[in-house]
């Protein structure tokens, strides 16, 4: 499991900034219980190593006038391995398109959109998305409202795997 490749120090790290990527070094390394050189040298080896992967700002899409969010299920005509990275392309050239998971069973990728309004997420289906190249089907779903957004992963469920093994 990749997670028992980090000591206990470097996990609570991980799950603080993962919460707050705001806080000083200074405050970061009193939550961690060490002193802020090593913490530092601990968050830049992390940084390194892939673990950290940016900082990020949670914005407010809504107070942004971005009012539509869609899940977009596309299926394609081939899954070529070259069709597949031409379709993944295409979703990081598209801006309204926010997350883009390739899936296992009936549909090929889902997409996580926003716009500002119903009218331009149209536009995009129909001018962009549909008439991508192999582009087979997209049924979407218009998001209502969320009940959860967590970033990241779960470090409760990561500590209680490795206390299970140790």
């Amino acid at each position: 499991m990749p997670g028992n490749k980090l000591d206990p120090i470097d996990r609570h790290i991980l799950a603080e900034l993962q919460a707050d990527g705001r806080m000083t070094n200074v405050e970061l390394a009193k939550r961690v219980g060490i002193s802020a050189p090593p913490c530092l040298r601990r968050v830049r080896t992390l940084e390194e190593s892939g673990y950290i992967r940016g900082y990020h700002a949670d914005v407010n899409p809504r107070l942004l006038g971005f009012e539509v969010q869609v899940f977009a299920m596309v299926g394609l005509v081939s899954q070529a391995e070259a069709d597949l990275s031409a379709f993944e392309q295409r979703c990081r050239d598209w801006p309204l398109v926010r997350e883009c998971h390739m899936l296992n069973g009936e549909v090929d990728f889902i997409l996580k959109c926003v716009a500002p309004d119903l009218s331009t997420f149209q536009n995009f289906l129909t001018e962009q998305l549909t008439a991508a190249d192999n582009v087979a089907s997209v049924k979407t779903s218009l998001v209502i409202r969320g009940a959860k957004d967590d970033p990241g992963v779960p470090f409760e469920v990561l500590e209680a795997r490795l206390a299970e093994t140790a």
